[in-house]
């Protein structure tokens, strides 16, 4: 889309801050907010898309906001990039070429290329201006942007995913919550388009939302992604300034073979120094597949 110039914050906005502390109300989590505490608005605009805001914090340093819901904060994003990127790329044999739907943050993007099997990668983040505004603000993400594998399209992902057909190894859906611009991407459709555009043995992983919050939303895509696939999981992670201090993830794959709570590559001690890894390990990964009783009991 055409970049228009920044409009005036409603008051809406401006009222997300108070007293020097930014506050995550929404519906999505009725009852509780966390609250970060603001040293300095950096940047604010309304996007083609969305509402935008980036500001200091006092602990977490940088963070971007989107719609008034917090995306990442350059403290903790290591836990959430590295297990929606590790989880999938680890469980394929050879990676070699990925699809990113979000992620406009860069954080994906720098996490795969920690794999020296990639050949080739697309990112389709709908909202230019968030690439642009991590890039200024959140370079430590943003450099997922600079590896000369990396294809950007600024358009719809449900809509790119349909010109392509056994193509893909991975695609890793890092989307916001399902409301506004997100909200095709947890439809029973979005999945058999990533299924058709996945190659036989393609693994997917999605941005799952929360145990603690959203059971019903999560049941829901978990039922149509088994009949679409033979295999399917669900894996999270723990990250202070998600809702609830936790987030999911939903990996579905193209092959019986695949078993994604045991990763068919193991992340060595080198790879694990090598690729800067914060969070990741081969134990993680198998243990995030172990859910709370209330969960598991949901699922079944």
């Amino acid at each position: 889309g055409v970049y228009r110039a920044p409009t005036v914050f409603t008051r809406a906005d401006m009222d997300r801050i108070r007293d020097g502390w930014f506050m995550e109300v929404n519906n999505l989590w009725p009852g509780q907010a966390i609250c970060l505490e603001v040293e300095k608005v950096l940047h604010q605009e309304k996007s083609l898309y969305q509402d935008i805001l980036v500001f200091k914090s006092k602990t977490y340093g940088n963070v971007l906001v989107l719609d008034g819901v917090i995306q990442c904060t350059e403290r903790d994003e290591f836990s959430y990039q590295e297990m929606i990127t590790h989880l999938p790329m680890f469980s394929h044999t050879c990676p070699r070429k990925v699809l990113v739907i979000g992620g406009g943050d860069g954080g994906v993007l720098r996490e795969v290329n920690k794999h020296s099997s990639v050949e080739e990668v697309h990112i389709c983040e709908i909202d230019q201006r968030v690439i642009e505004v991590s890039k200024q603000y959140l370079p430590n993400m943003a450099v997922g942007f600079d590896h000369q594998n990396v294809e950007v399209h600024n358009q719809d992902g449900a809509e790119f995913l349909k010109k392509y057909e056994s193509y893909f190894d991975i695609i890793i859906t890092d989307s916001s919550d399902p409301i506004g611009p997100a909200d095709t991407l947890f439809t029973a459709d979005y999945y058999r388009s990533m299924k058709k555009a996945l190659k036989p043995n393609g693994v997917l992983c999605s941005q799952g939302e929360c145990q603690w919050l959203h059971v019903d939303l999560i049941k829901n895509v978990m039922g149509f992604c088994r009949q679409l696939f033979p295999v399917v999981g669900y894996a999270y992670t723990t990250i202070p300034t998600y809702p609830s201090g936790q987030i999911g993830f939903i990996l579905c794959s193209n092959s019986e073979d695949t078993k994604l709570e045991f990763p068919v590559q193991k992340a060595t001690d080198a790879d694990i120094k090598g690729m800067k890894l914060k969070y990741y390990n081969s134990a993680v990964h198998s243990a995030v597949f172990v859910l709370p009783q209330f969960m598991q009991s949901s699922l079944n």
